[in-house]
């Protein structure tokens, strides 16, 4: 749907110049829900906007469904944008603001009726119709910014962080309520973001941005299991990070020798070192506790925090650095360890993946 070639995008002159984007090339597929994910100022919202065409590349080359999107002025691309703030019009109706954009683009009356129905059926806002903006709450206006968007059947829907403004849980609904919308419409959504957890709940693939360039393209799952950058894995939820010696690698697994000395195998990408120091990255979820004895790395116990949902176990290694353990928590289970025990880290061979820097 969306072919984005080698675009970049400098804004200022001379000693003042900053390149928000570096060549930048990604393909988004029709039907897909694709998500822009990265800390702020990291390039995301200016390749949203070059998109909607807010601003323009310095160099390269956008196309949308085969054609050339640079050609076309805002208002005369098949695109439409859900920004951060929902800009209704307090002074209207639910239904006429949905029916806004219609209207403007003078589509005859009884087709704005009959889609802005369409519309309020598919956010599941038909009963408040005929209340006015200004009386509905933060979710509820979230979702006429949405049906106000989808009302005029865009290819592609731009959402900027639209869930910002929520509370976690009202989060949490809108996260799976934007995914169905996608599904059930088929419409081609490109979602900013720089929260974690939204991006792997919601999205086909994830696009992971630093400093201007795109660091990962992948499903959810291959983006949080198999990162290819360390910075990807230290952005994307919570990892320990090990340095280690590379010893031999063969048909992507790698043979390593942690910090303890101790020997184990783990995931590498293709075309890296045969050998070398490392750094190991090992998700908290995929480590347990053991025996000093029985350990891949010796260590004492520093600290117990309870999160409700499980346990977070913050080992100081014998070795050096700390390295933490997340346990989910049973009904009425017993703590067994307290802080300053010896302890220690197992975890089983092919978890952990060898990074580049």
């Amino acid at each position: 749907m969306i072919e984005i070639d080698g675009v970049t995008k400098i804004f200022g002159t001379g000693s003042t110049a900053f390149r928000a984007l570096d060549e930048v090339s990604v393909t988004i597929r029709e039907n897909e829900f694709f998500t822009l994910l990265g800390p702020s100022g990291c390039g995301k919202t200016t390749l949203l906007r070059l998109i909607a065409g807010f601003e323009y590349p310095t160099e390269g080359r956008i196309t949308l469904d085969g054609g050339d999107l640079l050609d076309n002025p805002p208002h005369r691309r098949p695109v439409n944008t859900v920004f951060q703030s929902y800009a209704l019009f307090p002074h209207m109706t639910v239904a006429e603001n949905i029916g806004f954009g219609l209207e403007m683009l003078g589509k005859p009356r009884q087709e704005v009726r009959r889609t802005v129905d369409e519309m309020l059926e598919l956010v599941r806002m038909t009963e408040m119709a005929g209340r006015r903006t200004s009386q509905i709450s933060g979710g509820q206006q979230q979702r006429v910014a949405l049906a106000r968007a989808l009302a005029p059947r865009p290819k592609v829907l731009l959402l900027d962080e639209p869930l910002s403004a929520l509370d976690f849980k009202l989060r949490k609904d809108m996260q799976l309520e934007l995914k169905r919308l996608q599904s059930e419409t088929g419409i081609t959504f490109v979602f900013v973001t720089h929260d974690q957890a939204e991006a792997l709940t919601m999205s086909d693939r994830i696009a992971v941005m630093n400093e201007g360039s795109i660091r990962q393209i992948g499903g959810p799952r291959d983006i949080y299991d198999h990162p290819a950058e360390r910075f990807v894995a230290d952005f994307i939820g919570d990892t320990n990070f090990l340095e280690a010696e590379l010893l031999d690698v063969s048909d992507g697994r790698a043979r390593i020798r942690l910090p303890s000395g101790t020997e184990t195998e783990a995931r590498t990408a293709e075309g890296g070192a045969a050998s070398g120091h490392v750094t190991l990255a090992v998700r908290p979820e995929h480590a347990q506790l053991s025996p000093p004895d029985e350990a891949l790395l010796p260590g004492r116990l520093a600290e117990v925090v309870y999160f409700g949902t499980d346990t977070h176990f913050h080992v100081d290694l014998d070795a050096g650095g700390r390295f933490v353990v997340r346990q989910q928590n049973q009904p009425d289970a017993a703590q067994p360890r307290q802080a300053g025990d010896p302890v220690g880290i197992t975890f089983a061979a092919g978890v952990g993946q060898v990074l580049r820097d």
